[in-house]
């Protein structure tokens, strides 16, 4: 239950985003923006910017800065690693079921297989998940969300949006977080477990990026910088890590005319 009402906070908070979005810009802004202007061009992956911007300044310059920074700074400092790494893997271990299903409507009856195993034995000789056994099996502990079967399935990232004080995500990512909610066992977790799961994997995501930070600090806008980095994570992560090059038609053509000038001269 406490998870379907954290989900359901942020899906009030999302549908706030939208309405905000709609009323800060008014008609007349919109008739004086030259739509032939760089400036005004907006990135069809972010139509609420607008309210994306002050949400994103409000989560780096603030939250982060003053709460999530240091505490991370804290926890990973003075826990001690043994305690620090069982706690996160009894964190991880409780996304295993909602792993096996995600593999499963993927057709990865392999991974879902692995997922099981982890599960099995994790939870049993692991010890609820503290020790990772699974992984002298080489039993990959690679997850699967909700949003990447529905990736998969050909259903696009959708808007992007910033969650104050949580930081960056988008549509498919908070539908696929809600039905990844509703899964077993996550759905009988009381609140205050399901905060302190939900502390230590934040906490172990803020230390992973600590020595990403100075790229986002260096960056000419690091809004556009952690909006770019997230969509290439949600790509790689939909593909396992072999995103697609894709290939642009029309710079290829312009290389190709160049080294044809380059050619005339010669």
């Amino acid at each position: 239950m406490s998870s379907a009402i954290i989900l359901y906070f942020r899906l009030i908070l999302f549908v706030s985003i939208v309405c905000l979005s709609g009323c800060s810009t008014t008609p007349e802004q919109q008739s004086q923006a030259d739509p032939t202007d760089s400036a005004y061009v907006s990135d069809p992956r972010d139509p609420f910017e607008a309210v994306n911007r002050p949400f994103w300044t409000f989560t780096w310059d603030y939250v982060d800065k003053y709460i999530a920074k240091p505490a991370s700074d804290v926890y990973t400092t003075y826990t001690p690693p043994f305690i620090r790494t069982g706690l996160y893997n009894m964190a991880l271990n409780l996304n295993e079921p909602a792993s096996i299903i995600n593999n499963t409507l993927q057709l990865k009856f392999s991974e879902a297989a692995k997922n099981t195993g982890r599960f099995v034995l994790n939870s049993t000789i692991g010890l609820f998940g503290f020790y990772d056994p699974a992984s002298d099996f080489d039993w990959s502990g690679e997850q699967e969300e909700f949003g990447e079967v529905l990736g998969s399935y050909g259903i696009g990232d959708g808007p992007y949006i910033v969650i104050p004080g949580l930081g960056p995500s988008s549509v498919r990512e908070e539908v696929g977080d809600y039905v990844d909610g509703l899964y077993w066992p996550m759905v009988v977790i009381d609140f205050w477990p399901n905060i302190a799961r939900l502390g230590i994997l934040a906490l172990e995501k803020r230390a992973a990026v600590r020595d990403q930070e100075q790229l986002v600090v260096e960056s000419e806008d690091p809004y556009e910088f952690i909006k770019n980095a997230y969509f290439q994570n949600m790509n790689y992560r939909l593909y396992d890590g072999n995103p697609p090059i894709i290939i642009n038609e029309a710079e290829e053509a312009e290389i190709d005319a160049l080294l044809d000038d380059f050619d005339d001269i010669d």
